[in-house]
């Protein structure tokens, strides 16, 4: 008997779109702009390189880049050879690279040196990786680009398999560890079909990526390209950038996060234009405002279309399409709208069964989306698919009509502009300044972040508390995402019954006032 077809996989799907679409232009960033057929070219030069360097399917290959043409072509490489891709956050923080390097077993690592150069040779001489490249000239490493220049092109057969790793994308967690979501071909091809067959996507797609494709861009690359629209990107986001890009390339789709609109939204008509070409803005990974997306629909009209998901599911799990977004009813614009065809999504209660329409339940999903496993952690594994679910940990009510509302999250994650905070993570940087008797990290609401880091602090005695020392403290070891906005200094912190500081206490100090705690 043959094997049972199993479906395609990204690389596959790569090749497909450069095959069909040759002279379409497919990428483009500040600094370059290649078709199709020349995409396919620079993929195949880089698995040119990687296979002269003795790299074969299912090793794993890490990249810390920014936004890049050539990052998007690490990735093609990774996915057409086999490998498994093993994305680093441009802005996580260097101890959590260093974890993931090794955690993950990588075989090669891959930096862009204009923006890490030091950072960069530090990881990869911490993590012993053999296999390192730089994107250009002037380090200690070779350059992946002047060696690729000098290569002949791979001719882009595909050695992946559906049930092989595709991608490892890491997300923190409540030990201060973070955990590697073990994704097949199989599960991303799936996540792209789901997208190309329910999302709000225009006619010609000229998507522009404004957040890192280390993380939620990331899975909008492949559904862009079979569709044969162009891919844009630039290393740093701005308005100012955003406007030009409009302006000069017509941009008719976007993803943005809360933050990135309501910076949209105080620029004046006279400084933003009316965006005419944008015909689809895509937000989601954190909280937005009800407010805010009320003016920004009356500004703009219907381009909104928000997505749900985590790092387990990514991005598919309900949408809020554009016909979802009905200023008639306002409270509809507190949904994260419906489950998308291919995910069973239902809301079960601590004993494992459905709570009734309008009561609270946490979102539990399963389908062929859903991640494979948590990387080298088997227990973890087996807590978060408790009954054959995946338990998202979010906890959400269901109306009449079938829309979600997430209403509270049962995870400590704070999601703050987009990027998740894990309160555990600071809480031990600040145990180890020597004024900080104890400290509990929370998330607050915040009109501009959606929630914004806060810490509350019990100082030792004899210490006065100073908070620009403390914040200045997180920012130099975590960087400036986890860095509180606020630190509250208190006599005495709250305790549970078992010792632990009361959380839900501090947290209903701020959020009791709001419609959800999220």
């Amino acid at each position: 008997m043959p094997d049972l077809y199993l479906g395609c996989t990204l690389g596959e799907l790569y090749i497909r779109s450069i095959k069909r679409y040759p002279e379409r232009l497919a990428v483009a960033d500040e600094n370059q702009r290649l078709t199709y057929k020349q995409f396919g070219e620079k993929i195949g030069r880089y698995i040119s390189v990687f296979e002269e360097a003795g790299l074969r399917p299912q090793d794993r290959i890490a990249q810390l880049s920014l936004n890049s043409v050539d990052a998007i072509c690490v990735i093609g490489a990774a996915c057409i050879m086999g490998l498994t891709y093993v994305p680093l956050h441009p802005r996580g923080a260097a101890e959590n690279h260093a974890y993931i390097l090794e955690d993950a077993d990588v075989n090669a690592f891959v930096y862009d040196f204009e923006y890490f150069s030091k950072q960069g040779e530090d990881l990869a001489e911490k993590a012993g990786v053999k296999t390192v490249f730089s994107f250009n000239e002037g380090g200690i490493h070779r350059s992946l680009n002047s060696l690729a220049e000098k290569s002949i092109p791979n001719s882009l057969e595909c050695n992946a398999r559906p049930d092989d790793l595709a991608v490892i994308p890491y997300t923190g967690g409540t030990t201060g560890q973070p955990k590697g979501v073990v994704h097949l071909h199989g599960s991303m091809v799936t996540n792209i079909l789901m997208s190309l067959a329910e999302w709000d996507w225009p006619q010609e797609i000229r998507f522009f990526a404004a957040t890192p494709i280390s993380h939620a861009a990331f899975t909008f690359i492949l559904p862009v390209l079979m569709r044969g629209g162009t891919f844009y990107t630039n290393a740093v986001y701005s308005v100012d950038y955003f406007k030009t890009l409009i302006d000069d390339e017509k941009i008719t789709a976007t993803f943005l996060v809360p933050t990135m609109i309501y910076g949209l939204l105080e620029q004046s008509r006279d400084q933003l234009g009316d965006m005419e070409s944008l015909e689809t803005i895509i937000y989601g990974a954190a909280p937005m405002s009800q407010a805010r997306m009320i003016e920004a629909i009356k500004r703009w009209g219907p381009r909104f279309m928000q997505l749900y998901g985590q790092t387990e599911a990514p991005n598919t799990i309900t949408a809020l399409l554009k016909s979802g977004h009905d200023l008639d009813n306002p409270a509809s614009l507190l949904s994260c709208g419906m489950p998308l065809t291919g995910v069973e999504v239902k809301l079960l209660d601590e004993a494992g069964q459905q709570v009734s329409p309008g009561m609270r339940g946490e979102i539990c999903v399963r389908g062929p989306l859903v991640m494979d496993r948590y990387l080298n952690k088997p227990e973890a594994t087996e807590e978060v698919f408790k009954n054959n679910w995946l338990h998202t940990g979010d906890v959400a009510r269901e109306d009449e009509d079938g829309y979600l509302y997430i209403v509270d999250r049962m995870k400590d994650v704070i999601i703050t502009g987009g990027f998740n905070v894990y309160p555990r993570e600071v809480e031990e940087v600040l145990c180890e300044h020597e004024s900080v008797e104890q400290v509990c990290v929370i998330g607050v609401p915040d009109d501009k972040w959606g929630e914004a880091v806060r810490a509350v602090v019990q100082l030792r005695p004899g210490f006065e508390g100073n908070e620009k020392e403390l914040r200045m403290f997180v920012k130099e070891r975590r960087g400036s995402v986890e860095t509180p906005k606020k630190i509250e200094f208190v006599s005495s912190i709250p305790l549970t019954a078992l010792g632990k500081p009361d959380k839900k206490i501090l947290r209903e100090h701020y959020w009791h006032a709001q419609d959800r705690n999220v």
